[in-house]
């Protein structure tokens, strides 16, 4: 929604917005873009004069304040993602990046390669790409990159938000069961990605994840559409990887066989190169040759809260990442254990989803960090299973107080652990800010 709000604003719209928790790093674009930030879902946070309201999707039912109050006074209202598709995207060509997993990474890929290759592309995107000053833009072609999700639109329109936005080209990453609050089972949010198949032309392209058989089954409910194939590291028809690093930091890329370019970056592991070729399939498709797309790509810098390395030191480094699943977890730590080799990670970990809190993926979460020498995991007050029966262990810790992991984390670097990652989905009771400090003020 803020990035909605920032693509309004270089409409020329006038653009307030209220929230119930707002923070960096969209708090601060939404700022320097002169849109005013209102705490809480109040009727009084509404202008007298608005022409619109868009409501989201996230802890506004019917019920809510805010809610009743347009409704009550008959202001017109829609859902972002409504407004997206009816104002914004109706003449556009849109890519759209779909998946459990990736879709803020493979999306700031694909906006990346078509800006170096001279493409000016518009893009919204669910987080903030190193590569742009910020995370929306209306840009100056027919091209329009999108963050897909599957989540529900709005209290009134329980479909999926990337059922609005009719791609041409469609990318596919993966599929998992997420979103408990929302989807009974897996099979609810294959019936949504069959749906949104149904909306690519004949003449777009699906690039689809040639291992993932969530996906496969979605296919097999129907598809018109041509496809490409991404098959990672295993060689075969389509776009595929020779890993000339172990931590995936430096590849070849083949179509079909055949080397068309290859990509030496900053990043690692596995899902990364998935995210990459699905990148460069999706820009193919708009007529960026693969290797300028892995020119682009060798200059990628990452996406905020993506293992973005917030501290280094002669001792350690910190790195925060934005872990919503367990598959999310394990990818990440596989990835960094990759690179560090022998060194010591540990990660902190809020569980921080509504899928998390709840207890769906209780049984997969222990496994995920078998990557990190130690797991610290923060205790929620709303978390509704027992996180001690399921992943107390050695070196494996659980703490409801900030605080307390505060100094847990420095007994851990002061025995020389040389890598933490900071992995939630939300603001963590603040405890990046408060480690950092603590950090420089002890010179550590």
């Amino acid at each position: 929604m803020g990035s909605i709000a920032l693509l309004a604003r270089q409409l020329g719209h006038e653009v307030s917005g209220s929230d119930q928790n707002v923070y960096p790093p969209m708090s601060d674009q939404l700022t320097a873009a002169g849109i005013p930030l209102a705490t809480g879902y109040k009727g009084s946070n509404i202008p007298t004069n608005v022409d619109l309201v868009m409501i989201g999707n996230a802890g506004l039912p019917r019920g809510n304040e805010a809610v009743e109050y347009v409704l009550d006074k008959g202001i017109p209202y829609t859902s972002g993602a409504e407004w997206l598709g009816r104002y914004l995207l109706a003449d556009r060509w849109v890519i759209a990046i779909a998946g459990t997993h990736g879709k803020t990474t493979t999306t700031s890929m694909v906006a990346w390669i078509l800006e170096f290759a001279g493409l000016s592309p518009g893009f919204l995107i669910g987080g903030v790409p190193a590569n742009f000053a910020g995370s929306a833009r209306l840009g100056e072609t027919a091209f329009f990159v999108i963050e897909a999700d599957e989540y529900d639109t709005s209290y009134f329109d329980r479909r999926s938000k990337f059922l609005h936005y009719r791609p041409r080209t469609l990318v596919l990453n993966n599929l998992e069961y997420d979103h408990a609050d929302i989807f009974s089972d897996l099979a609810a949010i294959q019936y949504q990605f069959h749906l949104l198949l149904r909306t690519v032309p004949g003449s777009g392209l699906i690039i689809q994840n040639a291992h993932d058989q969530n996906l496969a089954e979605v296919i097999e409910m129907g598809c018109w559409t041509p496809r490409l194939m991404v098959a990672g590291t295993d060689g075969g028809k389509g776009l595929t990887a020779h890993l000339a690093r172990k931590d995936a930091s430096q590849f070849d890329v083949l179509l079909d066989g055949t080397r068309v370019g290859g990509i030496n970056w900053s990043l690692t592991g596995g899902h990364n190169v998935a995210n990459a070729l699905a990148a460069i399939g999706a820009a193919r498709h708009v007529g960026v040759h693969p290797d300028i797309a892995c020119a682009a790509l060798s200059t990628f810098n990452g996406v905020k809260r993506r293992m973005e390395l917030i501290y280094e030191s002669t001792r350690v480094k910190i790195y925060d990442d934005f872990a919503h699943h367990p598959t999310a977890i394990k990818t990440t730590l596989d990835g960094l254990r990759a690179q560090s080799g022998d060194e010591k990670i540990a990660a902190v970990i809020e569980p921080g989803s509504h899928t998390m809190r709840k207890g769906t993926h209780a049984e997969t979460l222990a496994s995920a960090v078998a990557g990190a020498d130690n797991a610290i995991w923060f205790k929620p007050e709303n978390i509704a299973w027992s996180m001690e029966s399921r992943l107390q262990a050695d070196n494996r810790t659980i703490s409801d107080s900030i605080d307390a992991i505060i100094e847990e984390i420095l007994v851990l670097i002061g025995s020389g652990t040389k890598h933490i990652v900071l992995m939630s989905n939300g603001a963590f009771g603040g405890l990046r800010h408060k480690l950092i400090e603590k950090l420089r003020n002890q010179q550590c």
